[in-house]
């Protein structure tokens, strides 16, 4: 049998740039002020990226990843809107609890964030989409997301369908909602001794702790 190439990287060291000394002290009570801290400070260098975050969902014990855009993020949870008969659609109704990530390398910063995945309002959801551009409303109609397809979908269809008239939201498409039931906030320190404190919530309050890098 032929043998398969394996890439195997050497052990390496990385600079850490980010200095700021956290812990207990710094991170205060509140984990929803302390990610609207980092997240400001992330939009400062790169506003492109902030926003990225990867959504992990399970379903049948088999686990999936992708990466989505947060759209409004508040004490009540952070929000994100795609498909619902996509592939995270279906395994968020079937399984709610789902994981978001945030990675900030210029401030080497990363924020695991778990919990329950609910749907936004049909009213809410209905408002942003009118904000949309008009091409990505019709995309919502033209793809029936994670489906298997045989060529690159058009938006001619859709755009014959409603010509120049108002896009009204798909009822397959919408927002989601993850609810926070636990966080964890990481910054990296030098000869991997890294800083991590997470926030566990117990009868409606949250309680700061570190734990070993």
């Amino acid at each position: 049998m032929p043998q398969k190439n394996r890439v195997t990287l050497s052990p390496m060291d990385r600079p850490i740039h980010n200095e700021t000394p956290f812990g207990p002290a710094n991170a205060g009570i509140d984990p929803f002020a302390l990610f609207e801290q980092w997240f400001k400070t992330a939009m400062e260098t790169d506003p492109n990226n902030a926003a990225v975050m990867t959504l992990a969902t399970a379903f049948n014990n088999r686990p999936s990843a992708r990466m989505v855009l947060m759209k409004e993020h508040s004490p009540d949870g952070f929000v994100f809107y795609t498909n619902y008969e996509s592939r995270k659609g279906s395994e968020l109704a079937e399984n709610p609890k789902s994981a978001l990530v945030f990675w900030w390398p210029a401030q080497e910063r990363q924020v695991r964030i778990e919990g329950h995945t609910t749907r936004i309002s049909a009213e809410a959801s209905d408002a942003y989409f009118a904000t949309r551009p008009r091409d990505s409303q019709l995309s919502a109609w033209a793809s029936a997301q994670s489906s298997e397809i045989d060529e690159p979908i058009s938006l001619e269809a859709a755009k014959a369908k409603f010509k120049d008239d108002p896009i009204p939201r798909p009822c397959s498409w919408g927002g989601l909602q993850l609810v926070p039931e636990r966080f964890e906030f990481w910054q990296g320190r030098t000869s991997r001794l890294h800083d991590r404190i997470a926030f566990i919530q117990k009868n409606g309050q949250w309680s700061p702790r570190r734990l070993a890098p």
